[in-house]
This record gives C-alpha cells, sequence and structure tokens, in this order.
C-alpha cells in the first residue's frame, strides 16, 4: 500500500526574524525542511509533496538542490495563507489518484520539526495501518501544554476513548485548556477519506482559517475511526524562533556525536566538538575540543583533528594531524601533519607526509 507525503512549508515564520524564510535556516548543516524530508527515508514515499509560499522560490530552489532522489520531490505554491487545512487542500491537488477508491496513506507533517525520525514515522504509518484508522494523529502528553491544540477524547460510534476532535487552545474552554494530551501537528490519513474531509472545512474560528485540525473532527462525527500515536515530546516540537532553533540544533549535535562514537570515533569532549549531519569520519578519528567539520568534510582513518579547527568541505587522508587549522574546500594527504595555525584557502592541497609547521598558509593551485 503506498504512502505520499506532504510537508507543510508556506508559513512565514515572524517569530525568526530574518529575511531567509523559516524553512531554509540551517541545523547541523542542512535546511531545516530537509530533516524533515530525510525522515521519510524508510517509508519508501510514492510522492513528497512541498507546499511553499513565503520565500518560494528561494525554498523551491534549494530543495530541488539538496533532495534526495528517492524523495520524488514535487512542489505547489499556496499563493494565500488561510490555514493548515487550506494548505493540505492546496498539496493534495498534485497527489495521484482518486477520493472515491484510493486507500492509499497519505502523511502531513510540518516543514519545522527538524528533529523528526524516520522511525518515528514508520511507527505512525505502522500504528495507521495496523488499526485500520481513517486518521492517526501524533500526540504527547505535556507537563505544559500551552500553546497546543488539546486531544479531545470520548464515547464514539468508532468506540469509547476515541478522539473525537482536536481544539485549539485560543478556541478552547477551561475544561479543555486543562488537557494535558495535545496534538503535535503529524497525521496518518486514508487518501479516500480526507479530500472529502477536506472539503467540509470552515474558518469559522477565533483565527479566520481553515485548520486541518479540524479534519479530525469531521471524520470522527462521521464515524470513522480516528486514532493516535505517541511520540516523543523532543522530536515533534516545531522551530519558531531562534531559541528553539537553538536548543533543536544542540540536541541534533548530541545525536550526531553519539551515533560517531559508537561507529569508533574519539572525541575528547563532545560538547566541544561539533560535527555536520554532512561529514564522514572513518574509524579511529580523534577529534580534540573546539572541532568544527562541515559541510561535506571526509576525515580518514586514523588522523586527529583539532583543537581548535575548522574545516570546510575537505578531504583528509588517513593518518593525518590537523591542529588549529581553518580549511575550505582543501586536501589534506595521508600522514600530513598541518598546523598549528594553519590557512587552507578553496582549492588548497597538502602533499602525503608533508609537514606544515606554524603559521603555514598554503598555495592555490
Amino acid at each position: 500500500m503506498g504512502v505520499s507525503a506532504i510537508v507543510l512549508a508556506a508559513g512565514e515564520g515572524s517569530r525568526m526574524r530574518s529575511s531567509r524564510p523559516k524553512p531554509l535556516h540551517m541545523i547541523c548543516g542542512r535546511a531545516m525542511v530537509m530533516h524533515v524530508i530525510h525522515a521519510l527515508e524508510g517509508l519508501q514515499v510514492d510522492r513528497t509533496v512541498l507546499v511553499v509560499g513565503h520565500g518560494a522560490e528561494r525554498v523551491t530552489k534549494k530543495v530541488q538542490e539538496q533532495a534526495p532522489a528517492w524523495a520524488n520531490v514535487s512542489f505547489v505554491e499556496q499563493t494565500v495563507q488561510r490555514g493548515t487545512g487550506d494548505a493540505a487542500m492546496v498539496g493534495m491537488t498534485v497527489i495521484p489518484g482518486d477520493d472515491l477508491d484510493d486507500d492509499s496513506t497519505v502523511l502531513i507533517l510540518p516543514g519545522d520539526t527538524p528533529l523528526l525520525t524516520p522511525d518515528t514515522l514508520e511507527g505512525l504509518v505502522a500504528t495507521h495501518l495496523a488499526n485500520g484508522n481513517a486518521a492517526t494523529l501524533t500526540t504527547s502528553v505535556l507537563d505544559d501544554p500551552t500553546g497546543y491544540g488539546r486531544v479531545v477524547r470520548g464515547p464514539s460510534k468508532a468506540g469509547e476513548g476515541r478522539v473525537l476532535r482536536i481544539v485549539e487552545q485560543r478556541d478552547a474552554n477551561d475544561d479543555e485548556r486543562a488537557i494535558r494530551e495535545v496534538n503535535m501537528g503529524m497525521y496518518a490519513f486514508r487518501r479516500d477519506l480526507l479530500g472529502p474531509a477536506l472539503r467540509h472545512l470552515s474558518p469559522d474560528n477565533a483565527q479566520g482559517e481553515y485548520y486541518l485540525t479540524d479534519v479530525i473532527g469531521v471524520l470522527a462525527s462521521m464515524g470513522h475511526r480516528v486514532g493516535s500515536f505517541e511520540a516523543p515530546e523532543a522530536e515533534t516540537q516545531g522551530v519558531n524562533d531562534r531559541w528553539q532553533l537553538a536548543l533543536a540544533e544542540r540536541e541534533l549535535r548530541n545525536r550526531i556525536n553519539r551515533q560517531w562514537l559508537l561507529a569508533g570515533v574519539t572525541m575528547l569532549d563532545p560538547r566541544q566538538t561539533f560535527l555536520d549531519v554532512t561529514v564522514t569520519l572513518g574509524r579511529d578519528v580523534t577529534l580534540y575540543p573546539g572541532t568544527i567539520l562541515q559541510g561535506d568534510t571526509v576525515v580518514g582513518d586514523g588522523s586527529e583533528i583539532g583543537p581548535d579547527t575548522r574545516l570546510v568541505d575537505c578531504r583528509v587522508g588517513a593518518e593525518a594531524v590537523v591542529e588549529q587549522t581553518v580549511g575550505h574546500d582543501a586536501e589534506i594527504g595521508e600522514g600530513a601533519h598541518v598546523g598549528p595555525y594553519a590557512h587552507l584557502p578553496v582549492g588548497s592541497a597538502v602533499a602525503a607526509g608533508a609537514t606544515t609547521g606554524a603559521f603555514y598558509t598554503a598555495p592555490t593551485a
């Protein structure tokens, strides 16, 4: 059974206080929306639809350049931002199929959740299919649910304790605001039921928008089974400002460092070691404090990098030593010793086995 994904990336992101479109803010060497797309990797999606809006041309260009071929990304523009429900309707216009007989799965995901993992999305889809749900939403139980849509449960045609609806905080009454189970904004829907449900939406709410969350109430009221999948809070929280961006980056760097430590890399202090998700390290590499490796940097087996070294898009051969050095798009041969206080400009190279000495600037080709 096929899976398609709609990623909502049309919002302005005004709280970022930036001229850069929100989906393109960088986290660990990858644009925020690209982390969401990469989280789909385990699902073998038939198609990924990116709904763009503010900065549409820039977002489209960047994703076209960086998206993996397996994601099969297409683009559609929400020219007027009228809410997440409207964005979903726009996204559905480019997903092939027929509302009447297509029971494939459509995932709808926010484009500002860079900590999302493939395991969570695979769990969401597996739960959705195993229970024969019309819709499955991700939820978390929070000590402080302020700002989130509350998940309202109760008896329904589909059974006791089923999800009845989601109520946004500004539309909730006091009893509903006391609910601690919240909607985290990621959904799996049956294709043949999603389209008709979207057409039932109304902007009759505090914001005058078409809420995607209202689809849950529409489906439940029609007697369809609506389920939930509890997802880790750390993965599903969105990034809305620079503070949240910094917190997300710290969490993702911790994950990256742990991955490399378990793969045989030594870090004297992981808290002072900064690696992009695009970096490749060999076995028995040692990274000293203050090491920053970015872009497509590749470090060979047994090399030592740092302290206080930044390499961007560099190639480092096996058994090399690079200390207190800044390099951009440079090559360092096997067994070379570079630094301290070396500069490797774009296009430069240090030969295998060479020793540069201190305060060295490499010639460019």
